[in-house]
């Protein structure tokens, strides 16, 4: 169900980048057919019905989708919102929310850089860049010429998050329909597929370590009810594996 890059040329450097237009509807289509839609129209299935519940207009949740972007920001901004919590506090966790996926755009601009590229040409595309996004960048990016990445990558977003505010457009009106259970199990997909495909990809050591660190270290804070359980576990679990990968290659 992945798509693939067939219609820009793997052309090696200096070789003619195809139009700007054809990029983007290349990038349009990489994202309609990447397995990664499916995750998107459930997932935010889930974010149009959860709006519902939580008694926010239809035009709110769209707009949420589209400028909040990532799923489980605006799960705890709806939830926040809608137990009454200050909005300092409401801005700073779904902020904190955010900074997860930092290190997703930062690893993905060096592949977008070229010569012509400047600063606010990245803006929209780092907007886009969540979990599917970085998965597919990475796996696609390379065969497509690397003055066309950033149109690429635009064309893919404009996919995942039209298709993010149809969905939630569906899920709003399905509510009636859908159990809580099923629509807590929607919400889910998005971590599961982006755990899955780390791991499929996993080769060096640091990658292959971190995860099961990961997984372990995070619920056993959460039982001791360590506040940022979540960010603690991916900053200990990344930082052990990364210092066992450093130790095998030294000693290699």
């Amino acid at each position: 169900m992945n798509a693939s890059p067939e219609s820009l040329s793997d052309s090696p450097s200096g070789s003619t980048p195809d139009s700007t237009l054809h990029a983007f509807a290349a990038g349009l289509k990489a994202g309609i057919t990447s397995a990664f839609i499916f995750v998107t129209i459930g997932t935010f299935i889930g974010i149009g019905a959860l709006a519902h519940d939580f008694g926010f207009s239809l035009a709110w949740a769209v707009i949420g989708t589209v400028l909040i972007w990532a799923a489980p920001a605006q799960v705890i901004l709806m939830t926040m919102m809608a137990g009454g919590a200050p909005l300092v506090e409401i801005a700073f966790a779904t902020a904190l929310s955010g900074v997860r996926l930092l290190p997703m755009v930062i690893s993905t601009v060096p592949m977008l850089r070229g010569p012509r590229t400047r600063g606010y040409h990245l803006i929209f595309t780092a907007h886009f860049i969540a979990v599917a996004m970085w998965v597919e960048a990475w796996r696609l990016l390379p065969g497509v010429p690397r003055e066309n990445r950033v149109v690429y990558l635009n064309g893919m977003g404009t996919s995942f998050c039209t298709v993010a505010a149809v969905s939630t457009v569906a899920g709003f009106f399905l509510a009636a329909l859908l159990p809580t259970v099923l629509t807590a199990a929607l919400l889910m997909l998005t971590p599961l597929a982006f755990l899955m495909s780390v791991t499929a990809n996993a080769r060096a050591l640091a990658d292959r370590l971190a995860l099961p660190l990961g997984l372990v270290l995070g619920p056993v804070l959460a039982a001791y009810q360590v506040q940022f359980d979540l960010l603690w576990s991916g900053v200990i679990g990344g930082t052990l594996a990364y210092g066992a990968h450093r130790f095998r290659s030294a000693r290699s």
